[in-house]
């Protein structure tokens, strides 16, 4: 029951993320699968994913998950650390807007990324840069 809620809200996501998707729940296991809803509901397992959709799938079912805790709210302060240098640039952009989406609505957003795409859409940065060894490091707050 649990699983089929997290689904159910996860598929909201995915409706802004990457609408062509839908995830549904196997029927004689716990497994998920994704309808391909641009060929005509192809069933898929998740692992038939390429990195950029397992990410946005991925994201679906994180903000799905955040919201389960709180009576059905979002977190408020959601960190995304990978992923994104698996994405092509349509996917990026996706992930970009739908995390801009969160932020708009009030979430803080904290995103750990060395891609080049992320850092020009991003307005606020904190930069840690290595100073040498023994773990030293400077940080700068970028706006």
């Amino acid at each position: 029951m649990t699983l089929a809620l997290l689904v159910e809200r996860a598929n909201l996501h995915l409706q802004d993320l990457k609408p062509r998707y839908q995830l549904e729940t196997a029927p004689s296991d716990l497994a998920l699968h994704v309808l391909d809803l641009d060929m005509a509901g192809d069933r898929r397992t998740t692992r038939s994913l390429s990195g950029g959709e397992r990410f946005l799938v991925s994201l679906a079912l994180a903000l799905a998950l955040s919201g389960m805790g709180t009576h059905g709210a979002l977190a408020g302060t959601l960190f995304i650390d990978e992923g994104f240098g698996s994405l092509d640039a349509d996917s990026l952009d996706l992930a970009i807007d739908g995390l801009e989406r969160l932020q708009s609505q009030g979430r803080t957003i904290g995103v750990i990324s060395h891609v080049q795409a992320m850092k020009d859409r991003i307005p606020v940065q904190v930069e840690v840069v290595k100073t040498g060894g023994g773990g030293a490091s400077k940080v700068h707050l970028m706006t």
